[in-house]
Parts: C-alpha cells; structure tokens; sequence
C-alpha cells in the first residue's frame, strides 16, 4: 500500500471544496459564455439536461469506482473489471495527463495576465491582439508554465489533507466572490439588459437547430470533469460516511453555477460596451482565448473601474485553471503510488515529465491546438470507457451505492439502466461523430498530419496509446499494489 492510502478528506466541506475546484476550469469562464453568446438562450436548455443524463451519472460512477476500490484509475480498472482491462484506466488517464500537460500552459496564461491587472497594465495596452500574439509567440509562456505548474506541485506534495483540501476550502469560495462581484458589476452597466436578455430569451424554433444540443451535450461532457478520472481520484480520499449521490450533484450544480455566473459577467459587459448588437456578438465569437485575452481587455479598457474588475476577472480565471490543474497532477501521482512510489518522489517525476511535455505547447500554438483538439476528443472515449466500466459492474450493483437505504422503485432502476445501456452510448456516438465531421469543415487536408485537426493525426496518436496500454497491460498488472486486487 502506498504511504497516502489512508488519508481522508477531514469534512464534506473539504471534499466538495476540491470537487468543485476540480470541475471548475478556464472552460466555465472562457468556454461557457462563448457558446451562450453564441446560440442565446436555447443553449441553455441542452446543457442543463445533459448535466443530468451524462455528466452526473459518469460522476457516479467515478465516484463509486474510487469510494469502492480506494485506488488509482488503473487499479480501479483493473479492479472493477479484471485484469485484461487494466489498459482501458492507462487510455482515460493518459487522456487527462496529456490534457495536463498543456493545462498548465493555460494556467500560466491566466497568472501572466492577472499580474498583467494587479499592475494596472491590461487595461492599458495598445493593441491586445498583437500584444496576444507577440505574447504567445514568445518565450514568455514557458516561464509562467513552469511557474503555474510548481505552484500546484507544492499543494499536490504536502497530501490531501495539508495541501488539496486546505488550498480548495480557501480558493474555491475566493473563487466565486470573485465570479459574483463581476457579474454585480457586469449587471449594473447602462445596457447590461440587452445582453441578459440576450442570455435567457430564444425562440422555440432554435431547439430545431441540432448544433444547439450537440454544443450544450459536449460542453456538459467536458466542462465538469465526467470521464476525466479526477472525481474517481478524490473519491478515494472520501470518508465512509460520504453519500455519492449528495456530492456528486452538488458538484456539478456547483460547476454549472460557476458557469452561469461567467456568463453574466462577461456577456451583458460585452453588450453594454459594443456598440452594436452585432458588435457583440461578433466579440463573443472570438474563440476561447480571443474573448479572455483580446477581447475583455479592450472591454475592461472601456469600463469605469476597468483596471480593478480586470483583476477580479482574471484572478476568477487563474484560481478555476489551477484548481482544475491540481485534481490532474493528482490523478497522474495517485496512479505512481499505486505503483508503490512515495507521494513526494512521484510529485517529482510528474512534475519533471509535465514541465517538458508541456513545453511545446508553451512554445506553439499549433501544438497547443493540434494537443487540445485530439486529448479533448479522446475525453468522449473516456467517457464512453467508464459506461463500459458501469455495465461490467452492473447498474444493479451500482444502485445500492447511489441510494444507500432506500427501496429503488422499478421505474427508477429501469429508467438508469436505459440510460446506461442506450442513451450513454447514443450521446457520446453522436458527440464523436459531430467532432470528427466538424473538423473536416475547417481544413480539407483532413489526412495531412501537417494540419493541426488532422484526422490521421488524431487516429494515430490515439492508436499509439491504445496499444501501449495493451502492450504494457501485464506489466502494469504487476507493478500495482495490494490497492489494485481489492
């Protein structure tokens, strides 16, 4: 057993704190408020009820898998399904670690640029799109890389109890003061109500649009961590008493609030400070780093306090990318210690590896596109992975778990189990189909490995993973610990 097997998360206040931090990343902040922006209200709809019948139930089940087994992603699987499985936990957790690598990169943006507002100095630039640019082409961004990455190996390094949860129970609340006080103020600014009507009126006819629900479907899937492997992390840490229904959806309301709170920060101060409707909606399409880098400096240039709410916008942005960075470097650890490696010499190792396999991110924005495309895809596989894990369980064992002490009437367990067996597997089949097809609109050398959304390139790397999983499968079974063969 490895040394931090038995550290419990002290309350519940603790555990939802990191939960919550985990959920919570630059997608609610940056991500969210772009695709209300752009579909208005109608979205809205399909990503509150996906939250419900995808990104909860494979919260559960991370949950259920880490509480059960108290172990690691690749002994959870190997656990819950035997050991010729073990590959499919290396598949969903070099997923996540890949996406770590260049998560990090993002952290560092979000601290360059809240430094950049505690000095006053975003609402005084020139020109933030070249300042972007020459920013990211620079060597700038593997500075704050390393510096976001050694901030959260030192939470990571003191444990559970002394680092992950004593940071969240401070951060996470500081988080969402932050959050409420941009959007009080986004609300009180003259024209602020074109934008919040905006965000909440549609037309019925918009629900015909299937783009509407494939948009809120994957937002839901990758905005809360469902698939990631993190929940399942943090549920190992669960005291024995912790209900997982009760938390997990506090978790992805919490997350889905966090959202919310984005999006009326940042879309009725761009409608009250555009001059035109179509001015802002043409700034709320500005891709994800274009409305948190280009275009929020420029509002925030524009607005009476600017220099102020610039902070308290980018610190809310830095806090929820590093909090989510947090629960990734602890996922990658917890797997090394299940391989019978000390917490603080695994922290090392992952540190070491993320600093240089984040570096080309860092230094590319081609990487950081081609690495964000294919890991954010193979995030639908994951997701698909723990349904598989579910149905191997069996939903009927599962629902104990879920609702300890109740009678689980027949509608109940038939109703999950469709959702499990048929509706699951619809919607991450309908997602991937969506994605790949989307990316051959955006570049027709969709086989060249030169081109950032390259299929062949996707296809290829996913590959190569798959079959080292399958290739190492035997070692890895023999390197886990005890933890493993619970």
């Amino acid at each position: 057993m490895s040394s931090g097997k038995h550290e419990q998360f002290t309350s519940r206040f603790g555990l939802i704190a990191a939960t919550l931090g985990m959920a919570i990343g630059a997608g609610n902040i940056w991500r969210f408020p772009r695709l209300a922006g752009e579909y208005g209200g109608a979205f809205l709809i399909p990503w509150l009820l996906f939250l419900f019948l995808w990104s909860i139930p494979l919260l559960m089940v991370e949950f259920s898998m880490g509480k059960t087994h108290r172990v690691g992603v690749l002994a959870a699987f190997r656990a819950s399904m035997g050991d010729r499985f073990t590959w499919l936990g290396w598949f969903v957790a070099f997923c996540t670690a890949a996406i770590m690598f260049y998560y990090s990169v993002v952290s560092g943006w979000a601290l360059k640029y809240a430094l950049l507002a505690i000095t006053g100095q975003v609402t005084k630039l020139a020109d933030s799109d070249a300042y972007w640019h020459n920013f990211t082409t620079g060597m700038e961004p593997l500075a704050y890389h390393l510096t976001a990455l050694g901030m959260a190996a030192v939470v990571i390094y003191y444990g559970v109890v002394k680092g992950i949860e004593r940071f969240s129970k401070i951060i996470i609340p500081s988080l969402y003061i932050l959050l409420i006080l941009s959007a009080i103020k986004a609300l009180s600014l003259t024209g602020s109500e074109t934008g919040t009507a905006y965000l909440f009126s549609f037309k019925p006819s918009q629900l015909l649009n299937y783009k509407v629900w494939l948009e809120g479907l994957s937002q839901s899937a990758w905005s809360t961590g469902a698939g990631w492997g993190l929940i399942l992390t943090y549920a190992i840490y669960a005291r024995e008493k912790e209900t997982i229904t009760e938390n997990v959806f506090i978790t992805g309301l919490g997350n889905n609030l966090a959202s919310m709170l984005a999006a009326l920060a940042i879309i009725p101060t761009v409608f009250a400070l555009s001059a035109s409707v179509v001015d802002a909606t043409q700034a709320l399409g500005a891709g994800n780093q274009g409305l948190a880098f280009i275009v929020i400096p420029q509002l925030f240039a524009r607005m009476p306090a600017g220099a102020i709410f610039a902070a308290v916008f980018f610190f809310a942005l830095f806090f929820a990318a590093l909090s989510s960075l947090l629960a990734m470097l602890e996922m990658v650890v917890r797997i090394f210690m299940d391989f019978g490696i000390s917490r603080k010499k695994s922290v090392l190792l992952i540190v070491a590896l993320t600093a240089l396999a984040g570096a080309p991110s860092a230094l590319s924005m081609d990487v950081f596109n081609n690495q964000d495309w294919v890991w954010g895809v193979g995030l639908l596989l994951s997701g698909f992975i723990f349904t598989l894990a579910a149905l191997k369980t069996g939903v009927s064992r599962l629902l104990p778990q879920w609702f300890p002490g109740r009678t689980i009437r027949p509608w109940l367990r038939f109703s999950i189990k469709a959702l499990f067996y048929v509706l699951l597997p619809v919607e991450f089949a309908a997602m991937l189909v969506w994605w790949l097809y989307q990316s051959t609109t955006w570049d027709t050398h969709i086989w060249s490995f030169s081109n950032v959304y390259s299929l062949a390139g996707t296809f290829t790397q996913w590959a190569v993973i798959i079959l080292l999983g399958v290739v190492f499968n035997r070692m890895f079974n023999r390197r886990l610990s005890d933890g493993g063969k619970t």
